[in-house]
């Protein structure tokens, strides 16, 4: 097949990119570079079935032949990110999700649009499924997101049931792996960077908030199969494996045992989430997927990969 993915440059669109070659398709990546980052695909550039057109999916986008499958997967997508850039960030999943359905109508081609649990906000449900609704602040330090995010859902519900476009939604919890920006805030790889350099590793609050993380390898499997689904509404696609912020920390100590990092708390950021697990009984029934690498055995591999990278201890 010939398929297009936007966001092709960042930490997920890379790895999918990679997966949908591997499996002898075609792929035309979009990705303009505000988060997006050169390196994820610096690999790819003697790859003749794989295109890359430097372009922001908010501006009008006309592509050359066939497109069978398009997957929308561009966006800021960390705290760092979206907060920088928070008006590019409600623009690419609002006209750009608009656009890009608009393209799929036009080349019949089914349609795949990245959410996010936090659609999710701060859960009054733990874990939580696909039909809880969510408790988001409107306004707040993360609402150009998370609103967005939302906005995003309900454009590719609507040009489903009104126009008859061949949509699927997943809803990505915490993923992790190589080639996310060091520097981008997310907690692995921010606590990753601290250990490896010998530097306080920054719990806010106490630690006890969690996250659920799923290393990216197994996550990309989960969208492709979402994509070849026959299912249109939200599938959570994460790691139900929950563990705290602190015992995440105490984690990747122990995996860089060489590090002299202690950690250190700080206050509390607006609107952090206190939970975040999946249920992903959906994904288990409709697609066959769950995620097969254990939290530990995923640290290790990140930590091995960015060690002679960013490690000075």
């Amino acid at each position: 097949m010939r398929i297009l993915i936007s966001g092709a440059a960042g930490f997920l669109g890379s790895y999918l990119s990679d997966l949908l070659l591997s499996q002898g398709h075609e792929i035309v990546g979009v990705d303009n570079f505000i988060t997006g980052r050169r390196e994820n695909i610096a690999h790819l550039s003697s790859n003749s079935k794989f295109s890359l057109i430097e372009r922001d999916v908010t501006d009008s986008l006309e592509i050359d032949g066939p497109i069978d499958r398009l997957y929308h997967m561009a966006s800021p997508a960390s705290p760092k990110g979206y907060v920088k850039h928070q008006v590019a960030t409600l623009k690419v999943n609002s006209q750009g999700t608009w656009n890009l359905l608009e393209l799929a109508l036009r080349k019949k081609s089914r349609f795949l649009m990245a959410s996010t649990s936090e659609c999710y906000g701060d859960p009054q449900v733990n874990p939580q499924p696909e039909s809880y609704w969510g408790n988001v602040n409107s306004i707040g330090m993360r609402s150009m997101y998370d609103e967005a995010k939302r906005f995003s859902e309900a454009c590719t519900m609507a040009y489903h049931r009104e126009r008859g476009a061949d949509t699927r939604l997943i809803r990505i919890f915490n993923t992790y792996g190589p080639r996310m920006d060091p520097y981008d805030g997310r907690v692995v790889i921010t606590f990753i960077r601290q250990a490896l350099n010998n530097e306080p590793l920054t719990v806010f609050g106490q630690g006890q908030q969690t996250r659920s993380l799923c290393y990216v390898t197994d996550l990309v499997q989960g969208i492709n199969l979402t994509m070849e689904s026959n299912f249109h509404e939200p599938i959570n696609l994460g790691n139900p494996d929950e563990a705290t912020i602190l015992q995440i920390a105490k984690d990747i100590l122990e995996l860089i045992p060489q590090s002299k990092s202690q950690i250190e708390y700080k206050e509390m950021p607006p609107d952090d989430p206190t939970r975040r697990c999946p249920d992903i009984s959906r994904a288990r029934q409709i697609l066959g997927w769950q995620p097969r690498i254990g939290r530990k055995e995923g640290l290790k591999k990140m930590i091995d990969f960015y060690a002679p990278r960013l490690g000075h201890c």
